[in-house]
């Protein structure tokens, strides 16, 4: 089990408040992997991945000198942000379609992916988060503007569980930086929806933060660049 090909890792300040985490950074199926030529229609999508996410986890980790895990691989394969008894680990349909990557997987196939990729990236998480002195573990994803025809106007949303006050000290930093930010939207942390922050946040005592981004804003220069400026000025 190589957990290099599973991971992406970020070096930075371990004495800093924050690491960040990037769950679905890819649309990669590592070899030997490929994608069926009916799930074609997958791979530039936000099914595949989180469009935007990759990218930005990097700008603001460099912005903040803070270290970060990055996933490798798509999270049809399987999902990192997700429990191992999760109905969506290895989703089957996407917008009425068949997941033909995820059909009919037989148990060896699911462990496969589990060892290959699961497993490491939270390895990977797990060792970075010990390492850090820092308080919050931060999970960067990215949502649809249009998820199934419904349209979102909504900029950003800060996922959380259990840590309450830190989420809504972060929505307040954030709609004074002039977003349109909502707490657990357009998903909950308290359903489960943002389970790797949660996951390693509890491990080592932490704080478990998730933002959602609306990606076709994530990938503008200025949006991105304001975003990862308030998100600095919040970790200072």
């Amino acid at each position: 089990m190589d957990s290099i090909v599973a991971v992406e890792e970020i070096d930075g300040d371990f004495a800093g408040r924050v690491v960040f985490t990037c769950e679905h950074a890819s649309a990669e199926l590592p070899e030997p992997w490929t994608w069926p030529g009916a799930d074609r229609w997958l791979v530039d999508t936000h099914w595949a991945s989180d469009i935007g996410a990759a990218a930005f986890t990097r700008r603001a980790a460099q912005l903040m000198n803070a270290p970060a895990v990055l996933s490798r691989f798509s999270r049809l394969l399987v999902d990192p942000n997700r429990p191992l008894d999760s109905e969506t680990l290895f989703r089957e349909s996407a917008e009425g379609r068949t997941v033909h990557l995820n059909e009919a997987l037989l148990e060896a196939e699911r462990s496969r992916r589990i060892d290959r990729f699961y497993v490491p990236y939270h390895a990977a998480v797990s060792a970075m988060v010990e390492k850090s002195r820092g308080d919050t573990v931060f999970a960067i994803h990215t949502f649809t503007d249009n998820y199934e025809g419904e349209a979102r106007a909504l900029e950003i949303g800060v996922l959380f569980d259990h840590d309450e006050e830190p989420a809504y000290q972060l929505v307040r930093h954030l709609e004074a930086a002039g977003f349109h930010v909502a707490a657990n939207e357009p998903w909950s942390g308290k359903a489960g929806l943002a389970y790797s922050p949660v996951r390693h946040a509890r491990e080592f005592g932490r704080c478990a933060l998730e933002i959602e981004a609306r990606q076709d804003l994530i990938v503008d220069e200025p949006f991105a660049a304001r975003l990862a400026e308030a998100l600095t000025s919040f970790f200072s």
